[in-house]
């Protein structure tokens, strides 16, 4: 059987850590990157990998690392996810030509399958509530512009079927809708919210009333490896079928730590320009992939509070949704 040689950017990240074990249960042989800036992963999280630090942004460091690596299979996740700071930045277009540099180096040196990490912020908002991939417009046909974020991961999907159609290479595009669970940013909704309860702080949020799908983060990754490892083409929304308002979601995180007290719904003002539903379609993950989590919603808050109490300290700061 050959080799099924995988490169995984943004081994470090939130989703990364998760799809490396998947990977490896699949068979790959993985080499997992991370960014020089370093991540919060340690060495023993990705052990299972041969690991690689590299700046992907440099693109010398990224054609050394590929010619070094020779990879059959590309695994592209990284990219600025700062919450508060990554749709607005300008970062965005940099990592815009340094994944398109990447996904070059990855066909001239024999690559065969690429899968690459997208958003639901693709999707135009103010037209759809249930977005579905191949019907659904997305943002940069709205009558505003898209933010840098989605404009350019909108345009990297559209450079990754144009390197297909145009190299003979199998790929696919998970665009990723709400994930949680460890190692979550401090600053986004679950861990925020986790975090102020288990201090016996109030947790500040929004109304609550956005209607929303919540996906574990090891399911993200075991769905981004599943993706890697089929013949699947296109894009693929990654998310969970369980519908629940953020009132809802607050309240189940609250019930199982027992702080229901000192959640404060409408404390802050919610995103302008948020829908009032965003879902995502996903026929074409449980259908065509045959993908189903692992984790439904109360098992996948437990996780995830259980490791917030384990962990060093515990995040305690207003949630961004």
């Amino acid at each position: 059987m050959p080799v099924k040689r995988v490169l995984v950017s943004g081994a470090g990240g939130f989703i990364g850590r998760w799809s490396v074990p998947a990977l490896v249960e699949l068979g790959f042989d993985v080499h997992a990157v991370r960014g020089v800036r370093g991540a919060r992963t340690s060495m023993l999280d990705l052990a299972a990998a041969q690991q690689h630090i590299a700046d992907l942004l440099d693109p010398d460091a990224t054609a050394a690392l590929v010619e070094r690596v020779a990879p059959t299979h590309l695994l592209h996740l990284a990219w600025e996810t700062t919450p508060g700071k990554y749709s607005m930045s300008p970062e965005n277009s940099r990592w815009l030509a340094a994944s398109r540099g990447l996904l070059d180096c990855f066909i001239r040196h024999g690559g065969v399958r690429a899968v690459m990490a997208g958003s639901c912020a693709e999707y135009d908002w103010s037209q759809v509530s249930v977005c579905h991939e191949a019907m659904s417009p997305l943002a940069d046909a709205a009558a505003t512009a898209p933010s840098p974020y989605a404009a350019c991961k909108i345009a990297l999907q559209r450079s990754l079927e144009s390197y297909g159609r145009h190299h003979d290479l199998s790929s696919a595009w998970g665009r990723i809708f709400f994930q949680y669970g460890p190692f979550e940013h401090p600053e986004r909704l679950v861990a925020s919210v986790i975090g102020n309860l288990l201090r016996d702080r109030d947790a500040p949020c929004s109304h609550g009333r956005q209607i929303r799908s919540f996906l574990h983060v090891a399911d993200v990754g075991r769905a981004f490896a599943a993706l890697l490892d089929s013949d699947l083409e296109g894009p693929v929304n990654i998310g969970s079928e369980e519908r629940v308002s953020i009132a809802q979601m607050v309240e189940l995180i609250a019930r199982q730590i027992g702080g229901s007290g000192r959640v404060r719904l409408g404390a802050i003002a919610a995103n302008p320009g948020e829908p009032a539903i965003l879902l995502p379609d996903v026929e074409r993950l449980r259908d065509e992939l045959g993908f189903q989590p692992r984790f439904g919603l109360d098992e996948g808050l437990a996780d995830t509070i259980a490791w917030w109490r384990g962990a060093q300290g515990v995040p305690g700061v207003i949630a961004r949704s």
